[in-house]
């Protein structure tokens, strides 16, 4: 019993400062983002005092500095991250419904490629997908979704094909007896009961579409699409001079709705991995 207390301990102080590890980059931006340009170099780590707190000021600047508008980058970030997750989730639970109920070996195929290009490094496939997306006319917002689909579809597609082998085969039969045609089943029958694993995937692939700063970079037109993580490095002044407290306002601008966003919604990731992920 005191051998468990100990233990019990150990890992609570443990996980204690793991946590203060992951969190310290975020309040250093929270912090700084609060700051004078001037103390944002010489006190990072510091807290605001009455000499160096900037109020929203950086706020203002890093909006309006630039060449670029802020708000443009932020509906840009915004489409593309909405038109990418809602592709992705009804292509790949319709992938991974035909996967299971077909269960061919070209099915089997397609599963296991999935499952494989999760394992795959973006940077070994980086410069080859650029200059494929720019041959296909996929470099800009309404375009770039297609090529999230296929780096998402890994994730979203070994995640819902663990959830259908759950859903009783009995369903799908008594509606196909009752007249309905394949599409008719699924979007009746089969996609309502997709939905903790839906919030789930839905989640994971908004942080990830929302945060990417790589794939946006070498597929669009830089000169007339930017996201915001885009933006934020090209966040510049006059003569090249780079406003860090502004920089970090921008910074906590694009973190503050998918930290919002994550904290509502973290308990279905919990529900739908171990749903997709574990069951059948």
């Amino acid at each position: 019993m005191r051998n468990e207390k100990r233990l019990s301990t150990f890992m609570t102080v443990l996980f204690t400062v793991i946590c203060v590890i992951y969190v310290l980059p975020i309040l250093t931006v929270v912090l700084n983002s609060f700051k004078l340009n001037t103390f944002v170099k010489t006190e990072t780590f510091a807290f605001p005092t009455a000499q160096s707190y900037a109020g929203f000021k950086n706020f203002e600047t890093g909006i309006t500095l630039g060449n670029y508008p802020f708000f443009k980058a932020a509906f840009y970030s915004l489409s593309i991250t909405l038109t990418s997750t809602l592709l992705i989730l009804v292509c790949t639970s319709m992938a991974a419904w035909y996967i299971n109920r077909v269960n061919s070996r070209f099915c089997k195929a397609v599963y296991y490629t999935c499952v494989f290009s999760m394992v795959v490094p973006f940077q070994m496939v980086m410069f080859t997908l650029s200059k494929t997306a720019d041959e296909l006319s996929l470099n800009t917002p309404w375009t770039i979704p297609i090529v999230y689909l296929g780096f998402g579809a890994g994730l979203a597609v070994f995640m819902f094909t663990g959830f259908v082998k759950t859903i009783p085969i009995e369903i799908e039969e008594a509606a196909y007896i009752d007249g309905c045609n394949p599409l008719q089943t699924y979007f009746r029958v089969v996609f309502p009961m997709l939905k903790p694993t839906m919030i789930s995937v839905g989640v994971l692939e908004i942080m990830w579409v929302w945060n990417d700063y790589l794939l946006p970079y070498l597929v669009l037109d830089r000169k007339k699409y930017m996201t915001i993580p885009i933006l934020i490095q090209f966040l510049k002044g006059s003569y090249g001079t780079v406003d860090l407290g502004a920089t970090m306002a921008l910074i906590l601008l694009s973190i503050i709705p998918v930290i919002v966003f994550y904290l509502f919604c973290q308990k279905y990731i919990i529900k739908g991995v171990a749903a997709g992920a574990v069951k059948g």
